[in-house]
């Protein structure tokens, strides 16, 4: 089995993640128009282990490898901000299966979807033009 990365220390830009978590609530489907016309279904789940709690986005048939309750091991995932905030996803060259392992306590206390990101290249673009006041009032 690969490393397996806590939910602590995933990041906005993690990709290549291997994640063992339980999956604490699992929502309804809803239906998103992509950027392509497309409709598509996304499933949001939160999941987690001893060390926090994350949003997971399960997309069309994923939500289906999924139950409240279940450990789940995530094999090449990576995090996308959804409006700031973190999500875990499975991409096409990753998978989600049902774990033997079996994680018994979740910190809920610290999830890392709560917290607002802002994406890399506002940060560059706002600290290179920033106004600087020098002393002016």
């Amino acid at each position: 089995m690969e490393e397996i990365t806590k939910i602590k220390d995933l990041n906005p830009y993690a990709k290549r993640v291997n994640v063992l978590a339980k999956v604490v609530h699992k929502g309804e489907p809803k239906e998103i128009n992509t950027r392509y016309g497309e409709v598509k279904h996304v499933t949001e789940a939160v999941v987690g282990d001893e060390t926090g709690i994350i949003t997971m986005s399960l997309w069309e048939d994923q939500a289906s490898l999924v139950e409240e309750g279940e450990t789940i091991y995530v094999d090449n995932g990576y995090i996308s901000l959804v409006r700031g905030h973190m999500r875990l996803n499975v991409g096409k060259y990753g998978s989600i299966k049902k774990s033997e392992e079996v994680i018994e306590e979740v910190n809920e206390d610290l999830d890392m979807s709560a917290e607002e990101h802002e994406r890399q290249y506002n940060n560059r673009r706002r600290s290179s033009f920033g106004r600087r006041s020098f002393g002016r009032r």
